[in-house]
């Protein structure tokens, strides 16, 4: 009779405290296992995860990788619904905002120091305020990476070697206009889609960082790769608003510190992997060569003109970007 009495008044301090229920935080990203978001997404849910024990509130990140809660155009709609709590859009952001095409100007971006005096002087007082209008909030800037091209067709040196090169880009109307500028056939696509089209033929190429290039295994179905570094592609870590508004302040407080904490997590990993990938993709097999740069950044200054003349403020965030760089 006493262990029954214990028994049930266990059971009623259990129901009592629903509050003790562990709440999952999703993180939903297109990484593969290997790239750059997934130890950037995984060395978050650590940070964040330690400190939110601390807080009482059971709430816990999980790292969902592979596009298994959907590529970056689904995420991001999933943030606004609250069905997923973070994602890691990259091109794709200027999908939503016009302003966040800045990105996506070739040559715009020098290195990672540039890019930090960018974010503190443009993308913060001015990008991601455009993002919360539409629902988004940004917590942290992180990296894709700079940019390089692969293809089965022949070495990439000056923009017209894309002639006629039907090429995969991700979803963001800038990185298409800036390959036909060039001279290639642009087709955006999910991420999750690409090794299948490169390995079929219905694409002959595509452009990412190394490690994305790595980690998905390009190099198994691409035989050339042309070192152009023509973009250099920020990653966002991003909530939905809504979403983020309803959680507990102190809960918010450790996320957004988490967030910005791993920026220089992500940063040194990005740079140590871009030079032992290199290596490893010319072990697996790929003919790699250099690009004439001063070719497509010549080649370069009509996407300018148009995202200048187009976009609101778009000249002025673009010369004070470049200003930067010295």
């Amino acid at each position: 009779m006493k262990l029954r009495m214990l028994f049930a008044a266990a059971l009623v301090a259990a129901l009592a405290h629903p509050a003790l229920a562990q709440t999952e935080l999703k993180f939903g990203h297109v990484g593969k296992p290997g790239s750059l978001f997934e130890a950037s997404a995984e060395e978050f849910a650590k940070l964040a995860n330690a400190e939110l024990a601390k807080t009482g509130n059971q709430y816990k990140v999980l790292v969902y990788g592979s596009s298994q809660l959907g590529g970056d155009k689904e995420l991001l709609q999933k943030l606004k619904l609250g069905t997923v709590d973070f994602a890691l859009p990259s091109t794709v952001m200027s999908t939503e905002v016009d302003a966040f095409g800045l990105f996506e100007m070739p040559y715009l971006v020098k290195d990672r120091a540039h890019m930090q005096r960018i974010e503190k002087a443009i993308f913060w007082p001015k990008l991601e305020p455009l993002a919360e209008k539409k629902g988004l909030k940004v917590l942290a800037v992180w990296e894709n990476g700079f940019r390089q091209i692969t293809n089965n067709k022949h070495p990439i040196v000056r923009p017209e070697d894309l002639k006629g090169i039907k090429l995969r880009v991700p979803k963001g109307k800038w990185r298409v206009k800036m390959f036909q500028a060039y001279g290639a056939d642009p087709s955006p696509m999910s991420f999750s889609e690409v090794f299948t089209a490169l390995k079929t033929g219905v694409m002959d190429g595509e452009e990412n960082p190394l490690v994305q290039i790595y980690s998905a295994k390009f190099q198994e179905v691409q035989k050339y790769l042309s070192l152009t570094d023509h973009v250099y592609t920020p990653a966002y870590i991003t909530v939905g608003l809504a979403r983020w508004e309803k959680l507990p302040a102190n809960v918010r407080q450790v996320l957004e510190h988490a967030a910005k904490e791993t920026q220089a997590f992500v940063y040194a990993t990005a740079e140590k992997q871009d030079k032992e990938l290199l290596e490893k993709l010319k072990a697996a097999g790929m003919q790699v060569n250099e690009a004439d740069k001063a070719a497509f950044v010549a080649a370069s200054k009509p996407i300018y003109a148009e995202f200048s003349n187009e976009v609101p403020g778009g000249k002025a965030m673009i010369d004070e970007a470049l200003a930067l760089a010295k």
